[in-house]
């Protein structure tokens, strides 16, 4: 008991001691935190990201959590007018460290991915892509739409509250005549959106020659969206996202790189006895049916583009997009942001998107069976490999998500379905716009008048083969709406060429067979406010002529080669393999927000692609 007291009483005294020492490291501590507090954020987490690695002995459970690590950058790569079948046509030809086959060998790949609406144009399949849903959930039905409430067409990056008489944006580094673009006609939030709502210090940034290209897909949150003007030859922006561009942008603009290709000549990738693909796979490089449009080109290679490096004006810049040097300098550009925005450098998630546009200007103007096509293909292969490569240098592809698809297919050129047999053609607006106009007057007009009483029932403005009745005559005249939209619908299926036609009434009260494919894209491609009254499909091979120029070949219909685009994740969490499940581009969202373990999108319709992840 005697030796007890003595070593209690031995604690006691030195209990004091401990005491002080302890203040004192909490103290220490407390300083130590609230430095480390007011370290830029940006600095702080760049510090942990490139720590060094545990040690060979680390724990399982320290394993387990660096696997489940957040993907630094999410690198979304959108190929305009890019078919699926571009990958199966020439795979075998691209370069073995090529980005598409690089994609195809280290990422999943569903080979059966469709798009679900209708119509199939750029600006609905790139909002499609980020948002994860339809059309008729994003708003953004088609590239351009005719307004009621404005009376006007309007286009998909025009801003409402920009009004004509007076400007509300200003679009910085563009032309005088160029009016800016915003995201404020997108109603549904983008996989970027969510991002930042869970952490604003994350960037989003969107990249593209075209305006919806980088705007809509990046999303209403974005920190900025860049596109190419050819009217000054710059990249451009509008103060929605800022006051000003960034530095690094006005250097960008300020070294000219667009001028720098000017003059140019456009010459086939493959030399040599490889020269003989072309034909064999693409036919003869200067066909008929390329001779549709107006152009100051030619249809043969090579294509040189106007003026030289010193002599640049709107003739080069407006040209470059029907070139792939407008791929290489946009390539070029998403290296800049990439190094100067500090994109992919630290924990905190950074979207990247990126649209190539330069291959729906070629295919457009060629056709998907030309020469032209399949050379800018090829050469898409090497844009994306650099894009990787720079990627893989700067973040690291094992730190990246990738994700690359297409906004659309194409049709072939109707002459040249025409002269395979097929039922190519093409539907003049005049003829539908007489049938319904001529059933209306007989159902509706009143007999023994000498002034058309219906002449103002049906709105002059057909667009995106809709048709549009005015409300106003509709209620002047009792005339019921439901009664008309069925006179219209028949009348325009006795013009040749169209094939289906839907009115709003079977639309809004979901009068579509679930079975019914067609029907069912264009029900997903419908939006109340913004869609016409009678909407038409075309047959296959077969395209509606909107205006007097008569474009070579197009898209925009719900069949298989509009429809069916590449879809495939590389990076973290996904198993790569081919995957023959359906799949839409809308499954792109939900599934990257499932690996990064964010809310989806607002909207989100499409699944999680659950048979290409990493179990």
């Amino acid at each position: 008991m005697t030796h007890q007291r003595a070593r209690a009483a031995a604690a006691a005294a030195v209990r004091p001691g401990l005491s002080l020492i302890l203040s004192t490291l909490l103290v220490l501590i407390s300083v130590a935190t609230s430095a480390n507090a007011q370290t830029s954020p940006r600095a702080a987490r760049r510090t942990t990201a490139n720590a060094a690695a545990p040690p060979a002995g680390a724990t399982a459970a320290r394993a387990s959590q660096t696997a489940t690590v957040r993907p630094r950058l999410v690198l979304v790569i959108v190929v305009d007018q890019f078919r699926a079948d571009y990958l199966e046509r020439f795979g075998d030809l691209f370069a073995p460290q090529g980005g598409l086959r690089r994609l195809a060998r280290d990422g999943a790949q569903w080979t059966n991915a469709n798009y679900d609406h209708m119509p199939t144009y750029t600006a609905p399949g790139h909002a499609t892509v980020m948002t994860g849903a339809w059309p008729s959930e994003t708003g953004i039905i088609a590239n351009d739409w005719y307004d009621r409430d404005a009376g006007r067409i309007v286009s998909n990056a025009s801003d409402p509250e920009d009004k004509p008489e007076r400007g509300r944006w200003q679009l910085f580094g563009g032309g005088a005549n160029e009016r800016a673009s915003s995201p404020r006609r997108l109603i549904a939030s983008t996989l970027g959106d969510e991002i930042r709502l869970v952490n604003n210090r994350s960037k989003v940034i969107g990249i593209s020659s075209k305006d919806r290209g980088a705007i809509l897909p990046s999303g209403r949150h974005a920190n900025a969206a860049y596109w190419f003007s050819p009217l000054t030859g710059n990249m451009v922006s509008t103060n929605y996202y800022f006051n000003e561009l960034p530095a690094w942008v006005a250097r960008y603009n300020e070294a000219r790189p667009a001028d720098k290709v000017c003059g140019s000549e456009w010459t086939r990738l493959l030399t040599g006895q490889a020269a003989g693909e072309y034909e064999r796979r693409a036919g003869a490089d200067a066909p008929p049916w390329e001779n549709i449009a107006t152009t100051s080109d030619t249809n043969t290679f090579p294509h040189k583009l106007p003026g030289s490096p010193t002599d640049a004006d709107g003739k080069c810049w407006g040209m470059l997009d029907y070139t792939p040097f407008s791929n290489d300098l946009l390539v070029k550009f998403a290296q800049a942001a990439i190094e100067n925005e500090a994109l992919g450098s630290d924990a905190d998630t950074d979207v990247l998107t990126v649209s190539f546009s330069a291959n729906d200007y070629v295919g457009h103007r060629f056709g998907p069976y030309s020469q032209e096509v399949m050379d800018i293909t090829l050469r898409t292969d090497g844009q994306i490999g650099a894009l990787l490569n720079y990627v893989n240098a700067k973040v690291g592809l094992q730190n990246t998500l990738v994700a690359f698809t297409a906004d659309h297919g194409v049709a072939p050129i109707p002459e040249h379905a025409s002269a395979l047999g097929l039922t190519g053609g093409r539907i003049g607006n005049t003829d539908i716009m007489n049938a319904a106009r001529n059933a209306v007057r007989a159902r509706f007009g009143r007999k023994g008048e000498d002034k058309d009483s219906t002449a103002d029932y049906i709105s002059d403005t057909l667009y995106n083969a809709n048709l549009f009745f005015n409300t106003v005559a509709l209620k002047r005249d009792g005339i019921n709406r439901e009664e008309i939209e069925r006179v219209v619908a028949e009348a325009v299926l006795t013009v040749p060429g169209v094939n289906r036609a839907f009115t709003r009434t079977q639309l809004e009260t979901g009068s579509i067979s679930a079975g019914d494919n067609i029907g069912r894209r264009v029900l997903h491609g419908f939006h109340p406010r913004r869609s016409g009254d009678v909407i038409m499909v075309q047959e296959p091979f077969k395209y509606f002529s909107e205006g007097t120029f008569a474009i070579p070949a197009t898209h925009g219909s719900p069949y298989s080669y509009d429809t069916h685009v590449p879809l495939i994740i590389m990076g973290q969490g996904v198993a790569a393999g081919r995957y023959a499940q359906a799949s839409t581009p809308a499954d792109i969202a939900p599934t990257l927000a499932s690996i990064l373990r964010i809310q989806a999108p607002s909207n989100t319709v499409g699944r999680v692609l659950v048979e290409g992840l990493s179990k």
